[in-house]
């Protein structure tokens, strides 16, 4: 469904930021530029869900931003069903839908305005948003709010508008970066629930957590970016077995401690 193969991306370093961050260098940072990404690779088949995890600054959010054609790599190549995303961006996000760390929701629009909205522009018809796209509202448990200005929405609320917004048009693909991250118990569940649905529709989906017990809840596979390399992409059941108790928190450690060499020997 969807293939991810050696993605690197650089970023120029600004003296001043150069400056600052020369007593602590990150082993990425190469002359005048900080390589975010160096060979990272990843897939996930139709109806699979994969976690992608690896600490804060790690790289996640650069490669699912490449995922979502916001930013071109260096180099390397994204493949849904047989669509470059680099080379066609245009068709690519008709395939994809997408939510980021941040809602991208007009807060002086409603609900309802703000999904509309976003289904126009991927040419979703108006007899779809009238007569279907009420299940997806209900199974976010959104119907009852449709109609208030977003401004005025629990984070909580928002981010169940942002991801209505995102599977509007139906996606082959849909990428979430941290979409639990300040929610409450029943705001998460309710995501969780809804993701485990569009899988069993046959949606791949990729979610960037810091969150174990998702991983456990929802994921086929886990991918691990870990200083901007790919250190792990596997099976969950390949992933646990990383660590002797099949514990996942355990596995995860298991895996960065083993990645530190390789890190250090791309650099």
């Amino acid at each position: 469904m969807i293939s991810v193969e050696n993605l690197s991306k650089s970023f120029p370093i600004k003296a001043a930021k150069k400056q600052m961050q020369s007593q602590q260098r990150d082993p990425r940072e190469q002359g005048a530029k900080f390589n975010a990404l160096n060979n990272v690779s990843f897939h996930c088949g139709k109806g699979e869900v994969l976690g992608l995890l690896g600490p804060n600054g790690a790289g996640k959010t650069t490669a699912l931003r490449i995922l979502s054609t916001a930013l071109k790599p260096d180099s390397g190549a994204v493949i849904i069903n047989g669509i470059d995303v680099i080379k066609n961006p245009t068709l690519a996000k008709q395939k994809i839908g997408f939510l980021s760390g941040k809602t991208g929701l007009y807060g002086r629009l409603t609900a309802r305005e703000n999904i509309e909205f976003f289904a126009k522009l991927h040419g979703v018809s108006r007899e779809y948003l009238l007569n279907d796209a009420d299940e997806i509202y209900q199974n976010l448990e959104i119907t009852n709010y449709l109609d208030r200005r977003v401004e005025h929405l629990s984070t909580g609320m928002q981010q169940k508008v942002s991801i209505a917004r995102a599977v509007i048009h139906k996606p082959e693909v849909l990428v979430l970066d941290e979409p639990t991250t300040g929610l409450d118990i029943m705001a998460t569940e309710i995501i969780m629930d809804f993701v485990q649905l569009i899988r069993s529709q046959g949606t791949a989906v990729i979610f960037s957590t810091h969150h174990l017990d998702e991983v456990a809840l929802l994921a086929d596979r886990v991918s691990i970016i870990y200083q901007g390399t790919s250190c792990f992409d596997g099976g969950i059941a390949e992933f646990q077995q990383q660590s002797r108790e099949l514990d996942l928190r355990r596995a995860f450690m298991n895996v960065l401690q083993g990645a530190d060499a390789n890190v250090a020997s791309l650099y």
